[in-house]
C-alpha cells in the first residue's frame, strides 16, 4: 500500500508546479495511472517524472515532445506511448548531461516511445541512460543519438528488448553504438531491427549472459564496425538472426566474441541457424578470442570470408550458398526460396540452444515452425512465401 506521506508529497509537488492535484490524477494510496499530453494537466513527460511514485503507469499521448527530458527515480514504473509512439526529440536538451531519459529506478518498462537526437558534451549521450536494475523495452525506436541505449554496470540487472528499432546512432568515434549494454546480469534482444550505426557497433554487450534471437542486424551503407560485439565473452546464444555486413563496414568481422578479454565467468558461445551476409570483399563471420568455447551450427554464409578465426571450434552443418537460395535478397528478404540447398540440411541442436524465433519485418518475431528436419539459416521453409515488406 502506498504510504500516506507519499500522497501528501505528491500533492505538494503538484501545487509547487502550479497544477491542481485533482486535475492531474488522483493521489489516493496504491499505484495509479498518470496521463500526459498537450491537452492534459501534465503536458510533458518530465512533469509526470516529478510526481509519479513506485508502481505507477504513465501514459503519454502520441505526438512529439521536443526538448523535454527527464530523470525517473521510481521503481516498477510503466512508461507507455498511448495511441501510438510518443516521440521524445532532444532538441539540444539532456537530463544530467547524459540522456533524454535517465532511468535510475529498478524494473522499468518502456513501451512505444521514440527517442532521437540525444547529444551531450562528453559525446556519450543516449536516448535512455539506464542506471537502475532491470529494464524492458518494447515497440520503441532509438535513432540519431550518440547512443541508442547506454546502460551502466549492475550485477543484478536484466535488460530485455523486444520488437524495437535502433538506427543511425553513434558519434562517429567508435565508442558509441546503436545499443551499448554494460556489465549487467543478462541481455535479451529479440524481434528487433538494428541498422546503420555510425562507425560504432550495431549491438555491443558486456553482459554475463546474452540471448540475441530473431533479429535483423544490418549496416546498410553505413560505416559500422561489428554487427554484434560481445567483448568480454559470457554465456551467449546468437540464433535465428539475419546479420548483414555492409560494403562500408570498418571491421571485417560480423560477430566478435572476447576481443577485450574473456572476463565474464562463461566463455561459451553458441551461434545457431543464422543467415550471415557479407557485402565486403573479405571478412570473418565469427571472430572469437583464444580460450573461447564456440559451437557453430546450421548457419548460412553468403559472400566471401572465413567462417571463424578460431582453431578447435565445433562446426556442424554450416553452408555457404548463393543469392538464388533466397526469396529476394536485394530487399534483404533472406527467407529460403523453393529448391534452396538449405532445406532439410540442418543438424540436431540441444534444446537450450535452438533457434526458436524468426524475425518478421519490420519489427516483430514469430515462432520458428518445426517442419521435418531443421533447415539451415534464419528461416524455416514453409512450402510457400508469405507476404514480406522490406
Amino acid at each position: 500500500m502506498r504510504p500516506v506521506w507519499k500522497s501528501v508529497l505528491t500533492a505538494a509537488v503538484l501545487t509547487v508546479a502550479g497544477l491542481s492535484p485533482a486535475a492531474a490524477a488522483p493521489v489516493e494510496e496504491g499505484p495509479h495511472t498518470w496521463r500526459v499530453g498537450p491537452d492534459r494537466s501534465l503536458t510533458v513527460p518530465s512533469a509526470a517524472a516529478a510526481v509519479a511514485q513506485d508502481g505507477d503507469t504513465v501514459l503519454i499521448d502520441a505526438g512529439t515532445y521536443s526538448g523535454d527530458v527527464a530523470t525517473w527515480t521510481q521503481d516498477d514504473l510503466t512508461l507507455r506511448g498511448d495511441g501510438g509512439r510518443a516521440h521524445l526529440r532532444a532538441a539540444g536538451n539532456n537530463a544530467q548531461g547524459k540522456a533524454i531519459w535517465v532511468i535510475a529506478g529498478d524494473r522499468t518498462v518502456v513501451d512505444r516511445i521514440e527517442f532521437s537526437g540525444a547529444t551531450v558534451p562528453d559525446q556519450n549521450g543516449a536516448g535512455i541512460r539506464q542506471e537502475g536494475a532491470g529494464l524492458t523495452v518494447t515497440r520503441s525506436w532509438f535513432h540519431d543519438n550518440q547512443n541508442g541505449i547506454l546502460t551502466g554496470a549492475h550485477p543484478d540487472s536484466d535488460i530485455v528488448i523486444r520488437d524495437s528499432r535502433f538506427f543511425r546512432s553513434g558519434n562517429g568515434d567508435g565508442y558509441t553504438h546503436n545499443l551499448y549494454v554494460g556489465a549487467v546480469r543478462s541481455l535479451t534482444v529479440t524481434g528487433s531491427y538494428l541498422w546503420g550505426a555510425d562507425v560504432g557497433h550495431e549491438l555491443k554487450s558486456r553482459a554475463a549472459r546474452n540471448t540475441i534471437t530473431g533479429n535483423r542486424i544490418t549496416d546498410r551503407d553505413a560505416s559500422a564496425s561489428y554487427s554484434i560485439d560481445l567483448p568480454n565473452g559470457g554465456s551467449s546464444l546468437i540464433a535465428g538472426n539475419v546479420i548483414i555486413q555492409g560494403p562500408n563496414s570498418e571491421n571485417s568481422a560480423l560477430v566478435s566474441y572476447g576481443a577485450e578479454g574473456l572476463t565474464n565467468s562463461s566463455r561459451r558461445l553458441w551461434v545457431v541457424n543464422n543467415t550471415f551476409v557479407n557485402r565486403r570483399t573479405a571478412g570473418t563471420f565469427v571472430a572469437a578470442a583464444d580460450g573461447s568455447r564456440v559451437d557453430l551450427r546450421n548457419n548460412l554464409l553468403v559472400g566471401p570470408g572465413d567462417l571463424t578465426n578460431l582453431v578447435g571450434v565445433t562446426s556442424v552443418a554450416n553452408k555457404r550458398v548463393g543469392l538464388t537460395d533466397f526469396v529476394d535478397p536485394a530487399r534483404d528478404d533472406f527467407r529460403l526460396s523453393a529448391g534452396s540447398r538449405a532445406i532439410d540440411r540442418g543438424a540436431a541442436v540441444p534444446p537450450r540452444w535452438r533457434a526458436r524465433w524468426e524475425y518478421a519485418h519490420p519489427t516483430a518475431r514469430v515462432r520458428r515452425p518445426v517442419v521435418g528436419r531443421v533447415d539451415l539459416g534464419a528461416y524455416e521453409w514453409r512450402g510457400m512465401s508469405p507476404s514480406f515488406s522490406a
